[in-house]
């Protein structure tokens, strides 16, 4: 919903032609251009953001997904979300995020500082907003997996605070599908 990427140009094109042709060029692909920004040579997408915010939906029903599908995780199971909320309070903060980390994490460093969760619910959805500078590979997924496992009660607050705490990704539970997960803001 907010990816931000940067390229350079050798030789100037018109701001105004560029997102057509982009566009026109990408049109088989289920991305779309929505903005150009002319930045400073030093811009980088990546490193230069001072915050982002990741969404993951879950759609807590017996009934299949039909226009959700693939765009959210489906949960049968009904959810407690109070015991949601009471784990992500652990969360908050800075902390070393190695259980949530995937083995193929390039950061050199899993310390992160967890700087808002919100959870809401509304009929069937459950939404889970994390914000943060940075977050680690697969670390959204694997916090909303362990979440998830605290809300239909396979885990207790103190297995999650167990989990989170040992700093080993043999401790996590599974991470979430990567259908419910989106980047939705990005600060520079």
């Amino acid at each position: 919903m907010a990816q931000v990427a940067h390229f350079d140009l050798k030789k100037k094109i018109k701001k105004k032609n560029l997102l057509p042709a982009i566009n026109q060029n990408i049109e088989n692909k289920s991305v779309t251009v929505l903005k150009i920004n002319k930045v400073n040579n030093k811009f980088h997408a990546r490193y230069d953001a001072k915050k982002r915010t990741y969404l993951y939906l879950i759609i807590n029903r017996q009934s299949p997904l039909v226009l959700q599908k693939n765009k959210a995780w489906h949960i049968r199971k009904k959810l407690n979300i109070n015991a949601m909320k009471k784990g992500t309070k652990l969360l908050l903060g800075t902390h070393n995020f190695s259980t949530y980390r995937a083995a193929s994490c390039e950061a050199k460093s899993p310390i992160r500082t967890m700087e808002k969760i919100v959870i809401k619910k509304n009929k069937d959805q459950i939404t889970l907003q994390f914000t943060s500078r940075s977050f680690l590979q697969q670390q959204v997924r694997s916090m909303v997996g362990c979440i998830k496992y605290l809300g239909e009660g396979k885990w207790n607050l103190n297995d999650f605070k167990n989990s989170f705490r040992s700093k080993s990704r043999s401790e996590c539970a599974p991470p979430a599908p990567a259908c419910g997960l989106y980047l939705t803001k990005i600060k520079y």
